[in-house]
């Protein structure tokens, strides 16, 4: 019973009473490094299986499925946008369960078992039924990793959200990096199967870090903070205007409260709802809570950021979508091939942090608003590669490293936007979003742009080069790129103002002293 009692407490993550014993290593299991890594790793593992098929979908649907030759390209868009669709349809209810449960890291663990169901049929799969199914469990699991994943990093990050937002897309740039060179690599030497192998064990390690994690709110239950200059409190009860007021906490010692025990820290938007007597203001305790999607629905800022992510989306996917295809067409290139082309594209994606950085420091309008305007030459200049030459392979190569620079900046400041705009509503108005938070729901609607186009750009990409060719999707693409861009220079919202001057979720993670109980010092 002892060894049993140390392995549910060391599995529950922390959800005992605070009057019994810690978690072991509950520092390290709680410390912001661990849970971003969990974050990123669960990132890692679903852009990794997703990209470990791309180079080998084309083949494995003649070989493993029996799809005829001239069905391929159909097949693989469909694919694709199946995707798409169960990530769209799945991402709005999995935001809504991670703002309402106790605890992030349950949905998290329960996005793993969609990920191993659509790694088993993808796998053993021999019809176009079974793999349609895989890639709708595969949507699923990527909705509930991102939606609840970057409210997570949120809650944990504080005010370095951008930074964190360009780490995740290091993680996406990794998988996409490594998993089709693998992907192609091993399906070339070892077959089919072997490619599933590879999976199985990133999803192992990913379990495992997952049941490793310890949310801070959680560990808050057994530890005790240094005591800060500034008080810290709930990143998602905590309006950023407010956070500025020093004054609220010498009120709250003023009224009489003795300092003898941990002074109980209430919300910016608790606070706003007392009257000078600190009675609560019941009238006004409930006028704005209950209706967070059409609040977050109604800010331009956010249906800014959510369009970028549509046109990004659809772009990055699209080009998925054809571009095995068109050098396998063009250059004869087998799987391998097309697996080291996709290292020109994402290598360069490294450079996601500085994005991030800049969106923390100046806003995300600006940084988005470069990365648009200098993808449009790039996209449109892949319409020059025509010929089975090394000078237009090299072209190729060199375009799509521009474009890996290009688009990270395109995507990451839309990403920390989405944080932005919540605190900028609650600056304004305070408890709008009630206690919990809109975060899960935010990168929701986040996942659902993203999902959208990933819908509309492979099914659109496909259509083009099946019908007007290459050299006119990648008009295409230009085109939609400075659509995006004159949309961000005309829009109102003023990002650069709240994101660089305002203090922003100041909860940040210090060092913890476990509390012990009993003989477990």
């Amino acid at each position: 019973m002892t060894r049993f009692g140390y392995a549910h407490r060391f599995l529950s993550g922390g959800t005992k009473a605070a009057s019994g014993k810690p978690p072991h290593f509950l520092s390290f299991r709680s410390s912001t490094t661990l849970i971003a890594s969990a974050v990123n790793l669960a990132v890692f593992a679903d852009i990794f299986f997703y990209s470990l098929v791309v180079p080998v979908l084309p083949f494995a649907l003649s070989a493993q499925a029996g799809v005829p030759e001239d069905e391929v390209q159909y097949w693989v868009a469909i694919l694709l946008a199946v995707y798409s669709a169960a990530l769209f349809i799945s991402s709005p209810a999995s935001g809504l369960y991670a703002d309402h449960t106790s605890s992030r890291r349950w949905p998290l663990l329960l996005g793993l078992l969609a990920l191993a169901g659509s790694t088993l049929l993808l796998a053993f799969g021999n019809s176009i039924g079974l793999f349609i199914l895989g890639r709708v469990l595969q949507g699923v699991s990527a909705a509930v990793v991102w939606s609840v994943g970057c409210a997570l990093l949120v809650d944990t990050m504080g005010s370095k959200v951008g930074v964190a937002m360009g780490y995740v897309n290091i993680s996406m740039s990794v998988a996409l990096l490594l998993a089709p060179v693998i992907g192609g690599v091993v399906y070339n030497h070892a077959g089919y199967y072997a490619v599933f192998y590879v999976a199985f064990g990133v999803v192992g390690l990913d379990i495992a870090l997952r049941l490793l994690m310890i949310e801070k709110k959680v560990a808050r239950k057994w530890i005790t903070e240094p005591e800060p200059e500034t008080p810290q409190v709930d990143i998602e009860k905590t309006s950023p205007a407010n956070t500025a007021d020093e004054g609220a906490p010498k009120a709250a010692s003023s009224s009489g409260i003795a300092n003898t025990e941990p002074p109980v820290i209430e919300s910016a938007a608790e606070a706003s709802e007392r009257d000078e007597n600190g009675n609560a203001l019941e009238a006004g305790k409930g006028k704005h809570r209950g209706r967070p999607i059409i609040a977050l629905l109604k800010s331009a800022r956010l249906l800014a950021a959510l369009y970028g992510i549509l046109v990004e989306s659809g772009i990055l996917i699209g080009f998925d979508a054809v571009l095995a295809l068109f050098v396998k067409g063009l250059f004869g290139w087998n799987s391998t091939a097309v697996a080291v082309l996709f290292l020109a594209l994402f290598i360069p994606g490294f450079i996601a942090p500085l994005a991030g950085w800049l969106s923390d420091r100046y806003g995300a309008k600006w940084p988005s608003f470069a990365g648009f305007v200098a993808t449009i030459p790039v996209v449109i200049s892949l319409r020059f590669v025509t010929e089975n030459t090394v000078q237009h392979k090299v072209l190729l190569a060199v375009l799509l490293a521009l474009a890996g620079v290009t688009l990270p900046f395109s995507m990451t400041p839309l990403m920390a936007e989405i944080s932005y705009v919540i605190e900028a509503k609650e600056a304004e108005n305070p408890g709008i979003f009630g206690e919990k938070g809109v975060y899960g729901l935010a990168y929701g609607l986040f996942n659902m742009a993203f999902a959208l186009g990933g819908i509309i750009g492979p099914i659109w990409a496909g259509y083009v080069v099946d019908s007007a060719g290459w050299g006119t999707l990648t008009w295409n693409f230009g085109l939609v790129s400075n659509l995006d861009s004159g949309f961000f220079s005309q829009s109102g919202y003023s990002a650069p103002i709240l994101a660089s001057t305002m203090p922003r979720n100041p909860y940040k993670p210090q060092s913890l002293k476990v509390l012990t109980h009993d003989n477990n010092s």
